[in-house]
């Protein structure tokens, strides 16, 4: 691939374990990258250490890769941008900085989350505080940050309204070991990504309580159907949620304890709270904020989700686990069509 131009990197907004791996896995792939990170100190260790030693410890820094932690530095004159920030921080930040982002500059994110309060997907946000942004993607699917910057085979979905703008955006991603894949379904790509973080964490409690590989299945499955409901009701595309987005997403995180989530649910089964949950993780755990946004989305449009309101249950009511795990299984028989 060619060069991008050192005037005008790729750059990323977010120096978390996410965030890192892109940028690496852009500047791998030879591609000008400039990674931003909001804590100044954070960012001069990195320039030091030329890695990430907090979250990525094995993985030194391609040459083509820079940091910064000067926001106005980052957003002077990008290729285009890819937000790897926190979800709930998306409006204040954009708020804040939006006199820093160009007429129609192409943004893309990889952030999993709804907004706190609201339960907008992160495209709604960035529409409301940029309005001037028409250029718009959302990347997701599933990828654990430390096997995409260890260069192992991963595949994701693209979505975008904007057939050039996701076409550049697969361009300059695609490598040998990192395969894309394109959709215009905003809705189901993003609230995949972020539903399957509600799931994972039933999974783990799940598995914390030694229920075995069969519960894990029925979650799983049940969990996607809840997905699909939710999803379809809001506009999204039921296929979208048969694909990397939605079921491969949630394979991923249900299944695997690199998944925060899943380990969340793990620690809860033994007995955690949540409060220590956060200390022990140490990094965002999106699924409990997003937890009370999915409920209350299915609220509103009138959908069941039965296991995510018992996560909800367990997570926002004190609720003990076995309580919600009887429950479920006390429900009555159903029909299995979605």
């Amino acid at each position: 691939m060619s060069l991008v131009d050192q005037k005008h990197p790729i750059v990323v907004l977010g120096a978390g374990s996410w965030g890192t791996a892109l940028a690496v896995h852009l500047a791998r792939a030879e591609h000008q990258v400039l990674l931003w990170g909001n804590e100044a100190d954070h960012v001069q260790l990195l320039k030091e250490q030329r890695c990430n030693q907090q979250f990525l410890p094995d993985v030194t820094f391609p040459d083509l890769l820079q940091l910064t932690a000067d926001i106005e530095q980052a957003l002077a004159s990008p290729a285009w941008i890819l937000m790897a920030i926190p979800s709930h921080a998306y409006r204040s930040f954009l708020r804040k900085n939006k006199y820093l982002f160009a007429e129609n500059i192409g943004i893309a994110w990889a952030s999993k989350g709804l907004e706190q309060g609201s339960g907008k997907l992160i495209h709604q946000v960035i529409t409301e505080e940029l309005p001037h942004c028409k250029k718009l993607a959302v990347m997701s699917g599933p990828t654990f940050a430390g096997e995409v910057a260890r260069n192992l085979p991963t595949s994701i979905t693209v979505a975008s309204t904007s057939e050039s703008f996701s076409s550049q955006i697969s361009d300059d991603l695609h490598s040998g070991r990192f395969r894309v894949y394109l959709s215009t379904d905003l809705i189901g790509v993003e609230l995949g990504g972020s539903f399957k973080n509600v799931l994972a964490i039933a999974a783990g409690a799940a598995d914390g309580l030694g229920f075995g590989a069969n519960t894990r299945a029925a979650l799983i499955t049940r969990g996607l159907a809840e997905m699909m409901r939710l999803g379809e009701a809001m506009g999204g595309k039921r296929e979208t949620f048969m694909g990397l987005a939605g079921m491969g997403d949630l394979i991923l995180t249900c299944t695997d304890n690199q998944s925060r989530n899943r380990q969340t649910g793990l620690l809860l089964a033994q007995g955690k709270t949540l409060e220590q949950v956060h200390k022990e993780i140490g990094q965002a755990i999106e699924g409990i904020k997003t937890t009370k946004e999915v409920v209350e989305l299915a609220r509103k449009y009138h959908v069941e989700v039965p296991i995510s309101e018992q996560v909800y249950r367990v997570l926002y009511e004190n609720c003990p686990i076995d309580e919600a795990v009887q429950t479920l299984l006390s429900r009555s028989s159903s029909s299995e069509t979605i």
